[in-house]
């Protein structure tokens, strides 16, 4: 009970005050959605991605085999998603929500919270869930970028779209910076950080504007509750298979669980709004798995102190 209310006033209610202020703005002033959308994904998600890749520190003597768990989760939940995709005979934007739902998961402004929380006087467990922060990044802003643009484009027209984009060249930059340790001018880094610390809040207001012109009657979705079931359930179990078969242990087998089993990412709908491939689904998806995660992310905390103790 006590992990339940830590998780639910420090990390989901804060999240969901945000989408309702965003609904009732909406409401208010019928916002115009398209626009939010671009400022959140040329302006604000680029600089945030910079920072975080820019300023990540990690002991490079866990990193490679961190990394190549991760790799390995990820392209374990693509071939989970994909089979499933091909069962309830899914296609086009459907598929593509439905896989990035899957796929994707809010490492960043939901995870990190958690994980500060659960880790508070263990630095290596912060460190682990950034790491899986940039890997997110890395893979939304490539395998879930593509998933929506190949909805509508083919070939050589996906690639144009995704070099053209401003996140691509911020986590490439932010990588080079980060590797040769380039400084930031200060008259830089200012404005950077302000327009990085505005991210958050306005893309949940813009996804609470967004699920204030859904119907409630269409929450009644089982491809709601598959997403739910695949990022909030298989995500955790084949966490547990890996981290056995890479033999890791104490904080590290801990922290790798907890990050298997976030609920899906909030730039999954920006991004979906963005090139408007089903919108209101992945909005509904990531309101739907934030509010069962608060239930399922205790219980993964619970499991991962009891399976492998410090």
């Amino acid at each position: 009970m006590y992990y339940l209310s830590m998780i639910f006033f420090q990390v989901v209610a804060p999240i969901l005050l945000l989408l309702v202020l965003g609904g009732v703005i909406q409401k208010r002033f019928q916002f115009n959605l398209k626009a939010l959308s671009n400022l959140v994904t040329f302006c604000l998600m680029p600089a945030a991605i910079f920072l975080n890749i820019y300023e990540t520190e990690v002991d490079a003597a866990v990193l490679g085999k961190i990394l190549l768990y991760l790799f390995t989760f990820i392209f374990s939940l693509m071939l989970i998603s994909n089979l499933l995709v091909k069962i309830l005979r899914l296609e086009g934007a459907k598929a593509a929500v439905f896989k990035n739902s899957i796929v994707l998961m809010n490492s960043g402004n939901y995870g990190l919270p958690v994980s500060q929380m659960v880790f508070s006087t263990q630095p290596l467990g912060t460190a682990i869930q950034i790491i899986t922060i940039v890997v997110q990044n890395l893979t939304t802003y490539t395998y879930g970028l593509y998933n929506l643009i190949a909805t509508s484009k083919k070939g050589l027209d996906i690639l144009r779209d995704i070099i053209k984009l401003p996140i691509v060249h911020a986590l490439i930059l932010g990588s080079v910076m980060n590797y040769f340790n380039i400084p930031l001018p200060q008259f830089v880094s200012i404005p950077l950080n302000h327009v990085a610390d505005s991210f958050i809040a306005i893309a949940l207001i813009t996804l609470g504007a967004q699920l204030a012109k859904i119907k409630m009657k269409t929450l009644f979705n089982k491809m709601l509750y598959l997403s739910c079931f695949g990022r909030l359930i298989l995500g955790p179990a084949v966490a547990m298979v890996l981290i056995y078969l890479f033999r890791f242990d104490g904080i590290v087998a801990q922290s790798l669980l907890i990050a298997s089993s976030f609920p899906t990412s909030r730039n999954s709908s920006s991004l979906a709004l963005e090139y408007d491939v089903e919108p209101d689904l992945a909005a509904q998806t990531v309101l739907v798995t934030t509010i069962v995660s608060c239930l399922t992310v205790t219980i993964v905390i619970y499991m991962a102190r009891l399976l492998y103790p410090v």
